[in-house]
Order: C-alpha cells, then structure tokens, then sequence
C-alpha cells in the first residue's frame, strides 16, 4: 500500500492521521511498514482520513509494479 506517500503528499503526520482516521498511532504505524494488514474497516477509516475513495488506497495494485498513480489520475485497465 501506497498509504506513507499519500500521507505525506497531503502533509499530514502519523499522529494527524491517526487522529483524523480513528486508529491508534501503533497501528499506522505496523500499516505503513507493511507489519500488519488493514481490514476492510481500517481501509475505509484510512480514507475517509486522507479525503479519498477507499479504491485510491488499491490502486497501486492496478497498475505496473513500481508505479504509483499520482492523486487524481485515472487507472488505465
């Protein structure tokens, strides 16, 4: 998942994620370092916090390995 870059691109902290997400700093944490995996709650939490559709946090899986959509770009199929 994507979810570090997008974070930072919109200029926010772990913390004010967390915070504007509704999960624990710990848990964001494990996320981004690919420790742990989100569920379908936490996907849908996570982008409400980061005012995006909930697919924009999959779309790296949509596209070529290594290549991350910048915000706002369609996914070619």
């Amino acid at each position: 998942m994507h979810l570090r870059r997008m974070r930072e691109d919109r200029g926010l902290t772990l913390e004010e994620l967390a915070d504007r997400s509704g999960l624990s700093f710990r848990g964001l944490v494990y996320i981004e370092h690919g420790q742990r995996n989100p569920s379908l709650t936490t996907l849908l939490n996570l982008a409400h916090g980061l005012h995006v559709q909930p697919s924009r946090l999959l779309a790296v899986f949509d596209v070529e390995q290594g290549a991350v959509p910048e915000a706002g770009t369609p996914v070619q199929d």
